[in-house]
């Protein structure tokens, strides 16, 4: 099966998820089972969904046959070349290719300009009118290719404003960026585009990724901070002909294999191996040459030699557009295919599968809960009318008595949880004071402000430290208040489980580790590029601070939205239950006390009364099955792939 085919299996796959979580909430409308926080919780866990995307990125120094991959991989169907691809330096800024059908097929450019600035390019995607448009007429072959060439345009610029945005001239053993006879040099034109073009792959949620050159990347931090660490897959370019360059590994350490360790979807290819097809050598001679310089790679980059993937991306899309399937075996491109598909589908998939496991299970859950609380309380009310057959006056006014006494009681015991929701009100504006985005505000103005003050380097490197240290310390006391949270909601759960049989479980827990990893991480990339002695001494204590707050102050502050509407969601999620059966159990006990009184007074007979809870309790089991089934559908496709599904694909 080819990756076009794994990808639409998968988009095939998560449709039909959707459509059974649709299915589900749906039901539970139908059943007046839903209420404000759980429908709120499905239609984002079904948003979420439906955004899905499946990012691949392409990264390699120039000249190694990235976008001529990527039209061999994805786009030989399209009868050509989508991307511009030939000797030398063609993409000149990082370009996405994705699908977006709220616009027309066209190419937003971001002008380098805007690098100048101390907004990111993700921040500038909220202002439309930055960016220079360039319709993509997708009938024109030709005119296509023509609109495409623009992600190639350069512009001139003086040295001083070069080296402004970011590129160093004269700096670098090879010079990318040289001063002409004209006294001026040459720069990208585009800080980054977009490509919104309805091909069948992006429509599906595909987003790839074309990066350029090692210099390039330097040059726009948020590479390295945000795009190509979220990319679900990246493909590591090398050139056959050349080998593992010194650029090549700089790019390979630093922004790929950081800290040494290779994550999950990252893979080598070693293109253009057509150059060593020689007429004059036999195929064997030639497979065992490939081969050696395939193993040559894998030792320089400390891999196993089956993680390096020859292939010749240039014949593998002159095959597929001409149908040569011998042609295309010779060119290796269907066992990076087939790598890419058994890698990268399945791991996209079981993080999908995760997620959502995660919170359709505590809504189903959550909803199974409460019909089975209905139902014990249903059988209680049976199992007290029954008893009340034969008997006289007296002993209906005692059983009326005694409900009466347990939701006395139960009502007694409410004061205890409206002291907890105080408590829990406390707790989380104390959560929120740590983990808000007011405190983290007040703290990037201080920073800056040391910053821009700072007379020495070592101040300069203080003030960084320092941001990060304040942070860590409002994650730290923010996992505080979340541990004193979790250990109430525990200590009341089993309270109110045990006094009044609600049928409550474990709350949900909760934990910032994750974004704790994550200052991790843009500490040791702000170590390693902006706090280093070489960089204090060396650069501009404006550009630094500009850097700083760019790129990695940003970055710190996505994280703390991300941290606050985490929090948000499971601070709704571990106090919706006792809200639901609280609730639930108080009508319980008024409708037990309503039906005994009935019978007390003579307005309804006892036999009829049972005869109805029965037929009550008939629906109710029928309720509990339709759940069963409904929400089965929904865990069959989250099941993991079995060895036989994988074995036929």
């Amino acid at each position: 099966m080819s990756l076009a085919n794994h990808f639409a299996a998968y988009t095939s796959w998560r449709s039909r998820l959707s459509s059974c979580i649709g299915d589900f909430q749906d039901w539970l409308g139908q059943n007046e089972l839903s209420d404000a926080q759980t429908d709120l919780r499905l239609t984002q866990l079904l948003d979420r969904l439906r955004e899905d995307h499946l990012n691949v990125a392409f990264v390699a120094e120039f000249s190694r046959g990235k976008s001529e991959l990527i039209n061999a991989i994805f786009f030989a169907d399209y009868g050509n070349r989508m991307l511009p691809s030939s000797a030398g330096r063609t993409t000149m800024c990082p370009t996405e290719l994705l699908f977006d059908g709220n616009k027309l097929p066209c190419i937003e450019l971001l002008p380098i300009q805007t690098r100048a600035s101390n907004s990111s390019v993700t921040e500038y995607k909220g202002f439309a009118e930055e960016w220079t448009i360039v319709r993509l007429d997708v009938e024109s072959p030709e005119g296509m290719q023509d609109a495409l060439r623009h992600v190639s345009e350069t512009t001139r610029v003086t040295p001083d404003e070069a080296g402004r945005l970011g590129f160093p001239v004269g700096e670098e053993e090879v010079d990318l960026y040289r001063v002409g006879d004209d006294g001026l040099v040459e720069v990208p034109r585009w800080r980054h585009a977009v490509i919104n073009f309805p091909h069948p792959l992006l429509k599906q949620g595909l987003v790839i990724l074309d990066t350029p050159g090692l210099n390039a990347i330097g040059a726009e931090p948020e590479l390295t901070l945000s795009l190509l660490p979220n990319a679900h897959a990246v493909l590591f370019i090398l050139a056959a002909d050349t080998g593992v360059t010194q650029s090549d590994l700089a790019i390979w350490k630093e922004h790929i294999c950081t800290g040494g360790t290779t994550r999950r979807g990252r893979m080598v290819v070693m293109n253009k191996i057509d150059g060593q097809w020689d007429e004059l050598k036999s195929e064997d001679e030639i497979d065992a040459e490939i081969a050696r310089q395939a193993k040559s790679c894998a030792d320089i980059l400390d891999l196993p030699a089956g993680q390096v993937f020859p292939v010749s991306a240039q014949k593998g899309l002159v095959a597929k557009i001409n149908g040569d399937p011998p042609l295309l075996a010779r060119s290796r491109l269907p066992a990076l295919e087939a790598a890419l598909s058994e890698e990268l589908i399945p791991a996209k998939r079981d993080i999908v599968c995760d997620s959502t496991e995660s919170e359709f299970g505590e809504v189903n859950r959550r909803v199974r809960g409460l019909l089975e609380s209905r139902l014990a309380g249903l059988r209680e009310q049976l199992t007290e009318l029954t008893e009340l057959r034969g008997k006289n006056k007296g002993v209906v006014e005692y059983m009326m008595g005694k409900v009466r006494a347990e939701k006395d009681e139960f009502e007694a015991g409410l004061q205890r949880y409206y002291a907890v929701r105080s408590v829990f009100s406390t707790l989380t504006n104390n959560l929120f004071g740590h983990l808000g985005l007011d405190s983290l505000r007040q703290l990037t103005v201080e920073t800056r402000e040391a910053m821009l003050d700072a007379n020495f380097s070592k101040s300069l490197s203080t003030a960084m430290g320092d941001f990060f240290s304040k942070v860590r310390e409002s994650l730290g006391k923010s996992s505080h208040e979340v541990g004193e949270i979790l250990a109430m909601m525990e200590a009341i759960y089993k309270k109110f489980s045990v006094e009044h049989g609600l049928k409550l479980g474990s709350p949900t827990a909760f934990s910032l580790l994750r974004y704790e990893k994550e200052l991790d991480r843009l500490q040791a990339w702000c170590d390693s590029h902006l706090n280093t002695v070489v960089s204090l001494l060396t650069t501009d204590k404006k550009h630094i601070t500009q850097k700083f707050f760019e790129e990695v102050a940003v970055q710190v502050r996505r994280a703390f939205e991300h941290a606050n509407k985490d929090a948000e969601i499971w601070l709704r999620a571990i106090m919706a239950p006792m809200e639901t059966q609280v609730r639930e159990h108080q009508i319980q006990l008024k409708r037990r006390l309503e039906s005994i009184k009935r019978i007390h007074q003579a307005t309804d007979t006892l036999e009829d009364r049972i005869l109805e809870l029965e037929t009550v309790e008939k629906n109710l089991l029928q309720q509990i099955h339709a759940l069963e089934d409904v929400a089965g559908k929904v865990r069959d496709l989250l099941q993991p792939l079995t060895a036989d599904y994988l074995k036929a694909a």
